[in-house]
């Protein structure tokens, strides 16, 4: 795979979303958890969804029990859990591993174009968030740390190149 729109994940329900579909879009790619110190970012992410969806961004939650245990859930245990205690409205995709070698293709190909801290490409946490420029290119890696409105700026610039 060698660009962003070569990849189709599966969405909640079992069916392929193919992220050309974005294409021309800014992308918000997170590496989500229900039960996690920073699951209340869910309501970051819904926020920036709100504000900047009409405006050119995606914001795509990939749900993944990898660390802690902390998404045990089924794929609709999790979507309702993100409905009804935060109000998510942004594409949640079906529950992934995002380290290791059963990665997804997609996590895999992200975090070798943006890797972390000294050159690692490893996910080391819940989300670990990646933007994406309207071109397809990953822009940036953010740790988990990163609250989702500290990324407004680069957002904004990401939507207006």
């Amino acid at each position: 795979m060698t660009s962003i729109y070569d990849f189709s994940p599966l969405q909640m329900d079992g069916k392929p979303l193919p992220l050309k579909r974005f294409k021309g879009r800014a992308m918000l790619i997170v590496n989500t958890a229900s039960a996690c110190g920073f699951t209340p970012q869910f309501a970051g992410l819904e926020a920036l969804h709100q504000a900047y969806a009409d405006k050119g961004l995606v914001v795509l939650g990939f749900p993944c029990n990898q660390f802690g245990g902390q998404d045990p859930g089924s794929n609709d245990e999790i979507a309702s859990f993100c409905q009804r205690n935060y109000g998510v409205q942004f594409p949640m995709l079906a529950r992934i591993d995002v380290k290791g070698e059963q990665a997804a293709p997609l996590w895999q190909w992200l975090s070798a174009q943006a890797p972390g801290l000294l050159g690692s490409t490893s996910i080391k946490w819940n989300f670990t968030k990646f933007l994406v420029g309207r071109d397809g290119a990953v822009i940036r890696r953010y740790a988990p740390t990163d609250t989702p409105q500290s990324l407004t700026g680069d957002i904004e610039a990401a939507l207006a190149g």
